[in-house]
């Protein structure tokens, strides 16, 4: 019974063999995604809509800033209309996930280019930096990272702020939560002692409540990319997306922006 099974197991393999050698399935290749886009005549953007001024609701319920004056600059390159954009809200927590699934073209949303999120997503060129910076009540005595032990510090889930500040801050507490405007209503109502994340973001809330300080020390070098999808099928997009983020640094388009969000 042994050796029939082995000579079962043995035909099935040639069997196997002379198939492939025959047919010669191809490999499945995912459509190019620059070319459906064209087709399709819109990009599919990721964004946040709560971290102003870089992507936010205004009073009309439309999406404006930084990252999506950037993305309609982008469209105008690939596809020449500013308003040929499809805008998605993401979360820092699910960003990743809506751009490796493709459920987005490309995710837009101050994402921090790190060596770990590059084994997991492609990015862009840099388009803009930030450095982490701690967010205080105008009143509290902290005036360094060095005095966070044993405070309770806010991060917003699934950014890089929330993993180095186990480093920087071992002995503080760290919170958690989903969003930016919920993070600064714990600040304000005293249920932490402080919130970290890019000065960029951070500095918003300074310019519209004065109850509210940013401590001036950066804590590290933040550059932001624009996130896309592993793989060949995102690679001509990739490289039009690099095209126009140079050509818009070369134009001071990207410094005009800076400007008009005052960055």
């Amino acid at each position: 019974m042994k050796r029939l099974a082995v000579i079962l197991i043995l035909l099935f393999l040639v069997l196997v063999g002379i198939y492939f050698f025959i047919f010669k399935p191809e490999k499945y290749d995912e459509p190019d995604l620059y070319e459906e886009i064209i087709k399709r005549g819109t990009i599919k953007v990721g964004i946040n809509t709560d971290s102003k001024p870089f992507g936010f609701y205004d009073k009309n319920w439309e999406i404006q800033g930084y990252d999506a004056d950037l993305a309609r600059n982008i469209a105008y390159y690939i596809l020449k209309s500013p308003n040929a954009v499809e805008f998605y809200p993401v979360t820092p927590a699910n960003r990743m996930l809506k751009v490796s699934t493709g459920e987005v073209d490309m995710v837009i949303a101050t994402v921090t280019i790190t060596p770990q999120r590059e084994e997991i997503i492609d990015f862009s060129i840099p388009y803009d930096y930030a450095g982490q910076a701690l967010l205080i009540r105008t009143n509290s005595p902290i005036t360094s990272i060095a005095d966070l032990a044993g405070c309770n510090v806010g991060v917003v889930f699934g950014t890089t702020a929330e993993k180095n500040m186990l480093t920087l801050a071992p002995n503080a507490t760290i919170i958690g939560f989903r969003n930016y405007h919920v993070a600064y209503e714990a600040l304000k109502a005293g249920k932490i002692d402080a919130l970290t994340s890019d000065d960029t973001i951070l500095s918003t809330f300074t310019f519209e409540d004065k109850s509210v300080k940013l401590l001036p020390k950066r804590y590290s070098r933040e550059p932001y990319g624009i996130a896309f999808k592993p793989g060949e099928s995102t690679q001509r997009l990739r490289e039009a997306v690099d095209f126009a983020i140079t050509d818009m640094k070369n134009r001071n388009t990207l410094l005009r922006l800076r400007r008009k969000w005052k960055l």
